[in-house]
């Protein structure tokens, strides 16, 4: 069920999603309790499986929950930034094609006014694409595709800008640029920001707000109080430490005792036979 609630642009209560209703077993959301405000800037972080994407397809609307209740502010607009390997880059469409996708739903499509090519050239110059407006989308790298599809997303106006895995397969450079590229737009616009990560290190701990999710919500809150080794284990099943560089946190994974423990015991195998089990 889908209703408004003042508080938030988007607010879960109690949201599973089976994407086979007569499915019994696994979920893919569990029973998730989420409110996006207004201004904010989320990260989510889990494992592999864990509903990240889910989580976000509910949260722009594509996808409809199995049970629970949806509130969304009326007329609330959502930008999409998809993972990149998700796009078929062979369609023949220029950069600024792509960002003049983000036109309201009345313009026909090829043409376009003065005033929203100014206003896409003003865009893709903020994002550090200045130039690049006829260029193939194919011919840009991962981090400058990405770009482009935020620069689509602002130019609808949206008020939620929800990413998937932005930074899945680039570099450190350009983790760190988008970043800062989204940071700047955060704070410059107001815009609500939502991705989903794997980096915790690289990304996460930089962002204001974390959930950490595991079908579930496991956590959720700013780095420094959700990215702790209990927290960590409960959202990836297993167990992690915590150090702290310049403030932030730094996780790395914990060394295995029973590895060690087996290490050490093969070292001694000849000296007890086939005995040991």
């Amino acid at each position: 069920m889908v209703s408004q609630r003042p508080n938030g642009l988007v607010s879960l209560e109690q949201v599973h999603v089976r994407y086979d209703p007569r499915a019994t077993g696994d979920r893919a959301l569990a029973g998730v309790d989420l409110t996006i405000a207004p201004g904010t800037f989320t990260g989510v972080v889990g494992p592999s499986g864990a509903g990240k994407t889910t989580l976000l397809r509910v949260l722009t609307g594509a996808l409809r929950p199995s049970a629970g209740r949806i509130h969304r502010r009326r007329g609330l607009t959502v930008g999409y930034v998809p993972q990149v390997e998700a796009i078929d880059w062979s369609f023949p469409v220029s950069v600024a094609d792509v960002a003049l996708m983000g036109r309201p739903p009345a313009h026909r499509w090829p043409w376009s006014t003065p005033a929203e090519r100014a206003a896409v050239s003003c865009m893709l110059d903020r994002l550090g694409l200045a130039g690049l407006e006829r260029r193939h989308i194919r011919e840009l790298s991962g981090g400058q595709q990405q770009r482009v599809f935020v620069a689509r997303a602002l130019l609808q106006g949206a008020e939620l800008l929800v990413l998937d895995e932005p930074t899945a397969g680039v570099d450190v450079r350009t983790r760190h640029d988008l970043l800062h590229r989204l940071a700047d737009l955060h704070r410059t616009t107001g815009v609500a920001i939502v991705l989903s990560t794997h980096d915790l290190n690289g990304m996460a701990a930089h962002l204001p707000r974390l959930v950490c999710l595991n079908r579930s919500v496991v956590a959720e809150g700013p780095p420094i109080d959700v990215l702790v080794p209990d927290v960590l284990e409960r959202t990836f099943g297993a167990p992690m430490d915590v150090l702290r560089h310049s403030g932030l946190p730094v996780v790395v994974d914990r060394p295995d005792p029973a590895h060690h423990h087996h290490d050490h015991d093969h070292d001694h195998d000849h000296d007890h036979g086939s005995s040991r089990r």
